[in-house]
């Protein structure tokens, strides 16, 4: 027992909970006035809620940090066939939120398979990538097959429409592509032909509201009570925060002011109410579960732990980025959530899993290297005391 709990990496075990506790608090103070007055619900409505996601997610964790990872590359096509099953029902009997038909109504919760898409993917691509490294450069039968599967699931996202999610998913397929190992060659070829791609497709896409999108995230001031007014409030709650914020719960702008302030805008309630400091503890935490999760890839010499470790890690820090550049207006508002912070059963319960996932290649790894650590450690031989017998026998 003892060497099956020091085999954990406490690291990503404790961090993600940290997170889910403090994402919890920020929560309650973000929708306690907003939730009764948006949605007419209870004050801690969003709380108890948030409450029950964090206690099954951390069960998750727990779960799959004990499910050996290597079992997930024998369930990688079945993890395909659902994920394509579970998105092309949104279209017959998907919920639509927000403009979106990207959602289950299950009575309890919504759910979205678009999140579930994320980690799923990441599986598949780890799996089938690892299974090819003999012939890893060769493209038409190593590359491109996987390649397929994956522009089919991106589309059936982007048909939502879910733009948001689907460049977070477009992101991480991408870095697990390059850190295949595929010649140098086929990432130039796949680079531009990913570029004309998405030229081609914004020249078709291209709609008011999407404008309006980039319009308001680098033109706010241009339409302040329009296109930019998301933006700006978000602003004026990073602005009034300053070094240690106005206080737990004394926020002024999630009263009406900011959209969505428990969900994609949480973090300018942190910023209003804890000020720089609980945005810097906050990122903080974020980038230490990334970067341990980049040390467990590079340390992983399974091709496949390593390349999950990898997509793992690339997820949080891809969905971290995406959001907290909306918020600053370095990126155009895309209705992605702060891991593990923002509100949301779906996004909560898929990040804890494969965080869950993360550790346990981080487990094998702990494991591998002292094993290998007692391979090589020198015999020691007991070193016994001459009797005087021996010691005279010796001397003559």
């Amino acid at each position: 027992m003892i060497k099956r709990l020091k085999s954990y990496d406490f690291t990503l075990l404790f961090a993600p909970i940290a997170l889910v506790a403090f994402g919890t608090v920020m929560v309650y103070s973000a929708s306690m006035v907003y939730g009764p007055v948006r949605y007419d619900v209870s004050s801690s409505h969003y709380l108890f809620k948030q409450l029950q996601w964090g206690f099954i997610g951390i069960i998750l964790m727990v779960l799959a940090s004990i499910f050996p990872y290597r079992h997930f590359k024998k369930m990688s096509k079945l993890i395909v066939l659902i994920m394509v099953i579970s998105l092309v029902g949104l279209f017959f009997f998907g919920t639509s939120v927000n403009n979106a038909q990207s959602w289950y109504n299950l009575g309890f919760m919504n759910f979205q398979p678009a999140e579930l898409a994320k980690l799923g993917l990441i599986i598949y691509l780890s799996s089938v990538y690892a299974k090819k490294q003999d012939y890893i450069e060769n493209f038409a039968k190593a590359v491109l097959p996987p390649l397929i599967v994956t522009g089919f699931l991106l589309a059936l996202i982007v048909l939502q429409p879910d733009i948001g999610t689907a460049a977070v998913i477009g992101m991480i397929a991408s870095l697990l592509i390059m850190s295949s190992g595929i010649k140098w060659k086929h990432i130039l070829v796949l680079v531009s032909v990913t570029g004309l791609v998405l030229i081609l497709a914004a020249t078709q896409m291209v709609t008011d509201e999407r404008v309006e999108r980039f319009t308001g995230a680098y033109e706010p001031f241009s339409a302040p009570d329009a296109d930019g007014y998301h933006l700006i409030q978000s602003y004026v709650a990073i602005g009034t925060g300053g070094i240690l914020g106005e206080g737990l719960g004394q926020g002024v702008q999630k009263l009406g002011y900011l959209p969505e302030p428990h969900t994609d805008f949480i973090m300018a309630v942190i910023a209003e109410e804890l000020g720089f400091l609980g945005v810097i503890i906050t990122i903080g935490l974020l980038s230490l579960i990334v970067l341990r999760g980049l040390y467990v890839s590079w340390k992983c010499k399974d091709p496949f732990g390593a390349l999950l470790a990898l997509g793992i890690s690339s997820m949080f820090a891809i969905q971290s980025v995406i959001n907290l550049g909306a918020m600053s207006g370095l990126l155009p508002i895309t209705g992605v959530p702060l891991p593990l912070v923002s509100y949301g059963g779906s996004s909560l319960l898929i990040m804890m899993l494969a965080l869950g996932v993360l550790n346990n290649v981080a487990r094998n790894v702990k494991v591998k290297e002292s094993e290998k650590q007692q391979t090589y450690e020198p015999l020691r031989q007991p070193v016994h005391r001459a009797d005087k017998q021996g010691v005279r026998s010796w001397q003559n």
